[in-house]
């Protein structure tokens, strides 16, 4: 029962160095590890197929080096003792691991691996070879495939599971790579793979891969924060010694088999409680959470939980709003415990999470613990429902891709929330669902016939957000049909879907009308209704669709009058060339002096380092300093953003192959416009300070300036032209030496 402060610094790749002899031997080492990590699971036959899947791989792969100089086979191992290790999965899936980068990377067929280990293997490394090619093509191929993965995931999970693993060991050997790749993947990480694993029930792997993705993409804050962290460990396990030892007689006295451990919150989460909150890292109350986990039976599981609970809250006040009952409702991914924030010594809250060694290895294993739990359960629980729903999704093969990916986030991969219908059954829906996402999670012909519902018995508009807790009664009607602003006031990928479809059905009908008006005016200029000449047409007014042309023609958004400029050739219709009128791009006065003069370049080198013209994006403002990449954009050139920028991660994870490596050239000619927001202590000359430091002392000319002051403190936004990072960092810090100062933060999005 001791406790145990868990190592949250994630791994540095080390630098290689092994000859050839000792290559060999560190190969079987981590083979046999393998095996020893699988010893329980091992069966009759099977050790005879795992050596067949480790020959082959090592064989495919003998010729191949990763980046780090290491040969290739030590991925496939590494993946593989990740889903035995840290996920639990067994012999096929372990196969499958040794086996997942064959296809796509060596002469090894699917063929070959079908006739040495049969269907269910080359199927699940077909699904990860799919995978695989997703990541690497542009975004609306990547959303395609997938839905595909996302099929696979239905029919067997371990896919997933698998390319998890596969990423988890990527991220922690990306030192390796080139940076641009880096901010890629890290991207892509924390897109789409971090809250995938979250949704699987792999807590662990979740906060780990988000840890690595920040350790990319917000590099010095990650820094900054590992590094307090460190600094505080001995103060923090100090007190944790002092919090639990009350808890540890209690619980002794009382009979009960259990651990108790400190673990350290992520780096991730603090950096989004300091961000979410607006508060230093000192002032980050929860750095850590105190974790219970007690040896009890199934059946007295619940009871137990609540009576350790009732030990803790006669020793430590609780908050009543901290506390999360996921015993009485487990989330959809399986997870169970009770989480309370209890008042602890010297007056800092603490979070205590309380659970069974069940319920831990379902948190840290998820949807492999899950199914291992299942066997023999006839009951269909929240993870079937899940997978269940996202077929439904799939179902529409019409989604743009990045709106695809957008939607499966907010439907699939999001926190949720529990609500109620009249009849008092619980139902499980995204953070964010609006009345209209429940009443179409009920049934589509309800949603499509919603005018309103009683949330807690009291009327409310269909867009109303719901929260946890919440009783909800839909209120229709025949007269009702679903319009286009619905889709402002859904989430779900389901309510989503059902509206886009009603619509389509709407538009069909009114397009009759169109093209009834259509076939008349060409047959007015002699030419026949085809689909050559629709297209002509369509094309003309630059539509994407047979459908949209004639729905624009009903509502009388187009009325043709331009078909008279077409050439009549038979039966075919030619349409005249556009004209093409010059562009006035208006300037922006506040930008004027971030435009390079044509001898001060501010010279941006891509891969063979060459000038390129380029425009600074306007959501982040990057200044020389920053770290930044090229995006190449349809219609715009290159525009630079900094690698932290709101919009950085959903570009480099859907348009990676568009990103180009850039770097800032020496210059001190150019000013660039970025802005300061600023909270302190009202004080008599604050204002005059601050604007002394600014331009009397450090010579930086000032764009704009706005103070409030209310109830003795004072907020402001400062805009300034500096010449590079360092000067702002500069300002930054002289700033906040001013006496009452308590935060400076830089702006992070358009508003500067």
């Amino acid at each position: 029962m001791d406790i145990q402060e868990e190592h949250i610094i994630p791994n540095v790749v080390s630098q290689y160095n092994l000859d050839e002899e000792q290559e060999k031997k560190e190969i079987v080492r981590k083979y046999r590890a393998l095996l020893r990590a699988l010893r329980p699971k091992i069966k009759k036959g099977d050790k005879e197929l795992l050596r067949t899947a480790f020959e082959m791989a090592t064989n495919a792969h003998k010729t191949m080096r990763r980046k780090t100089g290491e040969p290739y086979i030590f991925h496939p191992i590494s993946v593989a003792m990740i889903c035995v290790d840290e996920i639990g999965l067994g012999v096929r899936s372990t196969i499958c691991a040794l086996l997942h980068d064959t296809v796509e990377d060596t002469d090894i067929t699917l063929e070959d691996i079908k006739d040495e280990f049969g269907n269910e293997i080359a199927k699940i490394v077909d699904g990860l070879t799919k995978i695989s090619s997703v990541m690497d093509t542009n975004s609306s191929q990547q959303a395609e495939n997938f839905k595909k993965i996302l099929l696979t995931l239905t029919d067997d999970p371990r896919v997933i599971l698998i390319k998890l693993a596969d990423r988890l060991h990527n991220m922690r050997t990306l030192d390796a790579m080139k940076q641009e790749k880096q901010l890629k993947i890290s991207s892509e990480t924390i897109w789409v793979y971090a809250p995938l694993a979250h949704r699987m029930g792999l807590y662990n792997m979740k906060t780990e891969l988000e840890d690595l993705s920040m350790k990319y993409l917000e590099a010095d804050t990650y820094k900054e924060i590992a590094k307090k962290l460190a600094e505080t460990k001995r103060e923090r396990t100090k007190y944790i010694n002092e919090f639990v030892r009350p808890l540890k007689d209690k619980l002794t006295s009382e009979g009960f088999q259990f651990e108790i451990y400190g673990r350290p919150k992520s780096i991730h989460s603090i950096w989004n409680k300091i961000k979410k909150k607006g508060v230093s890292f000192e002032e980050v109350y929860d750095l850590f959470a105190i974790r219970i986990l007690l040896d009890s039976p199934v059946e007295k599981e619940k009871e137990e939980c609540w009576k350790v609970y009732s030990l803790i809250t006669d020793e430590y006040l609780p908050s009543p709003e901290r506390l999360r009952d996921w015993l009485s409702n487990p989330k959809s991914n399986g997870y169970e415990a009770l989480h309370t924030t209890v008042m602890g010594p010297q007056g800092k809250w603490v979070e205590v999470q309380i659970r069974t060694k069940r319920m831990n290895e379902i948190a840290e294993k998820g949807l492999a613990a899950h199914f291992k739990y299942k066997e023999g359960s006839q009951n269909e629980d929240r993870f079937d429902k899940w997978f269940i729903q996202i077929r439904e999704a799939l179902g529409s093969q019409d989604e743009a891709g990045i709106d695809f990916l957008q939607d499966f986030k907010t439907s699939f991969l999001a926190e949720e929330i529990y609500v109620y219908t009249p009849k008092g059954e619980v139902k499980m829906l995204p953070t964010n669902s609006s009345a209209l996402d429940f009443a179409f999670y009920i049934h589509t012909a309800i949603g499509s016939k919603c005018i309103g519902a009683k949330v807690n018995h009291k009327l409310v508009p269909i867009s109303h957000k719901l929260r946890s807790g919440d009783q909800i009664e839909i209120i229709t009607s025949n007269k009702q049909k679903p319009s286009e602003d619905w889709l402002n006031s859904v989430v779900t990928a389901k309510a989503k879907n059902s509206i886009k479809d009603a619509l389509r059905e709407e538009k069909k009908t009114i397009a009759e009308e169109g093209k009834y008006t259509i076939q008349r005016k060409l047959e007015g200029i002699g030419a026949v209704y085809n689909t050559y000449n629709i297209d002509q047409v369509m094309n003309y007014y630059k539509l994407h669709s047979h459908l949209d042309l004639l729905y624009r023609i009903a509502t009388k958004n187009i009325d043709l009058k331009e078909l008279k400029l077409f050439q009549v050739l038979g039966d075919k219709i030619e349409a005249p060339k556009p004209l093409v009128l010059p562009v006035e791009h208006p300037q922006d006065p506040t930008l004027l002096k971030q435009i390079p003069k044509k001898d001060s370049e501010l010279i941006i080198f891509g891969e063979s380092s060459d000038q390129i013209k380029y425009t600074l994006a306007k959501c982040c403002n990057p200044i020389p300093g920053d770290d930044v990449f090229g995006f190449v954009s349809t219609g715009k050139g290159l525009i630079i953003h900094r690698t932290t920028c709101p919009n950085a991660t959903q570009l480099l994870a859907n348009y990676g192959h568009r990103v180009v490596k850039t770097k800032w050239a020496k210059n001190k000619e150019i000013s660039f416009l970025t802005g300061l927001s600023i909270i302190g202590m009202d004080d008599v000359g604050v204002v005059n300070k601050i604007t002394n430091i600014i331009s009397g002392e450090l010579k930086i000319n000032i764009a704009a300036l706005t103070i409030e002051s209310q109830e003795g403190l004072f907020k402001g936004t400062i805009k300034v032209f500096v010449h590079d990072k360092d000067e702002l960092e500069e300002l930054v810090d002289r700033i906040k030496s001013l006496n009452g100062i308590q935060q400076v933060n830089r702006f992070d999005t358009a508003t500067v």
